[in-house]
């Protein structure tokens, strides 16, 4: 039974380290550990099945989810929020040093942001560049 708590433990973590990124690739890493807890649950001796049955059910939602999500995002009406958000402007809420992180307020968003140039808080900055949680910024009217 303390293996099966275990799983439930690992799901639960991983769900809500999920709710802070939502890249839904720990999501399904969280049911997959939920599966393995099923089996923990039913078998509570058989480790390696425990294993081999939450990595295939991770693995399995992972590769059916990828051709739902790309027919989601190209379908028409779909719009993604940060797309638009190169070259809008933003209010520095933390210090941007180069080569440390800072915070920027762009819309109603808060990011986190790099620079290659010394950024004080309340300057007004543009958005040049944005990854997948992390923006580049330069002082506004450069």
């Amino acid at each position: 039974m303390v293996v099966f708590i275990v799983w439930l433990i690992a799901a639960g973590v991983l769900f809500v380290v999920e709710m802070m990124t939502l890249t839904f690739y720990l999501l399904w890493l969280s049911i997959g550990a939920l599966a393995a807890g099923l089996v923990a649950w039913i078998i509570p001796g058989s480790i390696l099945l425990q294993v081999v049955t939450g990595s295939l059910v991770a693995l399995g939602l992972t590769l059916f989810s990828k051709p739902l999500v790309a027919k989601f995002r190209s379908s028409r009406g779909f719009k993604d929020t940060g797309t638009d958000i190169v070259g809008r402007q933003g209010v520095v809420l933390e210090d941007i040093v180069p080569g440390r992180y800072g915070q920027v307020k762009v819309g109603g968003d808060t990011w986190s942001a790099t620079s290659l140039q010394v950024l004080n808080k309340n300057e007004a900055v543009r958005v040049i560049k944005r990854g997948t949680t992390i923006i580049e910024v330069e002082r506004w009217g450069e």
